[in-house]
């Protein structure tokens, strides 16, 4: 068998809840921890054992559900649930679908898509338990402290599970047991099939129950076992938007340790979250404050941090970013960003490049070593090697109706407030003066100035804003002034002030 088949025969994974306590329109398992949504965390970890099939239960928000499932996993199959309630009719439907196109044979996995730290890792040990011990039927179980409010796992002497009791039904002394049902199963296929078809909806609820086939394999001779975790967050599920900040605070915790354990230094990591989408190299650096998002990924020896929010930004090696809020961005080996950037899709900055203090780029590409170092806007540009954009530059590259394009060439330097009133084109190794609109192109080698002669209204501000501040204070100047002009004004010599 390939390795691509060497898992259990199918995985179902059980997706049709409403989700009511999270009050939301987003159906519930579609909302996000790490970077992914809890049913992704689910496909992620399903996918993890080689599964010959996986079959996922919609029904809720049936089409918006189905359209972000097929997205993460073409492969698998979207199955409807029907008018009868349950976790045991939802498995039902989703083997009678799988049936549809080959008889399961084997094992069948059921798990769910709100329980988002589950690990691959876990569902083996179920599934190798499981066939190894050749049981009709094995149970994920979970040791809490707490355990109110769980079904109960009952043992026999052997240790072999005898069944499951909700917390409502429980004796004094049941109660005291620790041990709980986490709801994730490993079947046989054959003896789920068969009793599934005896399991009713004779209940209060008026449900179809999937605890219900323990009970009907152990009567016809099946082995019903269990596989134990310590580890509580691995069957917790999301109902209501606390419990979905507790997982997704334990989810981050895991994953900065991991990454610390990797060889990343993460200075404050209760102020850190980094997606579990992210790859870190070793001897990157994280500062307190910091987020990194989605398909972000930090080179070998970059700092990052601190209060920075990236997500889908590559940093090169060596790079430094600081206080920086950015998205869909390059930065280069040995670059610096920051403070106080803004970074936008498609922004791309050469190695040893610098953007600097209070900057906003988009679509833009900057040259090796090329600086934009303070107070700007570069948008829909394109920056060549060595260049220095003066202070408070600014491309204007919109008209109102549409985007046009600045082009910058190497060795260009720009004085302040400069603005580059798009399309334009500035030559290698251009000036341009302070104050420049360069409305032209500018040939290389030439100096691009925009100036008009200085006029001063003297008196203005006497005429205009008189009993001012500023009125009062030219009019002292002026009288100082008169004082140092008059004819008999001191006069200095070399033995001191004469009059």
């Amino acid at each position: 068998m390939s390795p691509e088949k060497s898992g259990p025969a199918a995985v179902i994974v059980l997706a049709a809840g409403a989700g009511t306590r999270m009050k939301s329109r987003t159906p519930k398992i579609l909302h996000e921890i790490g970077g992914r949504s809890m049913v992704g965390h689910a496909l992620l970890a399903a996918r993890s054992i080689h599964p010959q099939r996986l079959a996922l239960v919609v029904r809720h928000e049936r089409d918006r559900v189905a359209a972000h499932l097929t997205e993460l996993d073409p492969d698998a199959l979207i199955v409807d649930q029907d008018d009868v309630p349950g976790t045991g009719r939802a498995v039902e439907v989703a083997l009678e679908a799988l049936d549809a196109d080959a008889p399961v044979a084997g094992t069948v996995v059921v798990t769910y898509g709100d329980v988002p730290l589950l690990t691959g890792e876990m569902l083996a040990e179920l599934v190798n338990t499981h066939e190894f011990e050749g049981n009709a039927v094995t149970v994920l179980t979970a040791l809490l402290e707490d355990a109110a409010g769980y079904g109960r796992i009952l043992r026999g002497e052997d240790g072999t599970v005898t069944g499951i009791r909700e917390h409502k039904d429980a004796t004094d002394a049941e109660r005291e047991i620790r041990e709980i049902n986490s709801g994730i199963y490993a079947f046989d296929a054959a003896v789920l099939r068969d009793a599934l078809r005896h399991v009713t909806t004779d209940n209060s609820q008026g449900e179809k129950y999937l605890t219900d086939v323990l009970g009907l394999a152990r009567e016809a001779g099946g082995r019903v076992a269990a596989v134990v975790t310590a580890d509580r967050w691995q069957v917790e599920g999301a109902n209501d938007r606390v419990q979905l900040a507790a997982l997704g605070a334990e989810h981050n915790r895991r994953v900065v340790e991991s990454w610390m354990r990797a060889g990343v230094t993460v200075v404050d990591p209760a102020t850190t979250w980094i997606d579990s989408t992210v790859t870190l190299a070793e001897d990157v650096r994280i500062l307190p404050n910091t987020q990194l998002h989605g398909s972000t990924a930090v080179a070998r020896d970059a700092v990052v941090g601190p209060d920075s929010t990236l997500t889908d930004v590559r940093i090169g090696e060596g790079a430094k970013v600081t206080r920086t809020h950015g998205s869909g961005a390059e930065i280069g080996a040995g670059a610096s960003v920051g403070p106080f950037t803004y970074l936008r899709p498609g922004t791309i900055l050469g190695e040893t490049g610098k953007i600097g203090a209070f900057y906003e780029t988009k679509n833009v590409k900057i040259g090796r070593g090329s600086k934009l170092s303070h107070l700007g806007y570069a948008g829909d540009a394109e920056i060549g090697e060595d260049t220095n954009i003066g202070c408070g530059n600014i491309t204007a590259n919109y008209d109102g109706e549409k985007k046009h394009r600045t082009v910058i060439g190497s060795g260009v330097r720009t004085g302040s407030n400069t603005v580059f009133v798009a399309p334009v084109t500035v030559g290698d190794g251009a000036y341009s003066g302070a104050g420049a609109v360069i409305r032209k192109d500018v040939p290389a080698g030439a100096l691009a100035l925009s100036m008009a002669a200085q006029r001063n209204a003297e008196g203005w501000v006497k005429a205009n804003r008189p009993g001012t501040l500023s009125a009062e204070l030219a009019e002292a100047a002026a009288a100082r002034e008169a004082r140092t002009d008059s004819p008999n004004s001191p006069v200095s010599t070399e033995e001191g002030m004469q009059p």
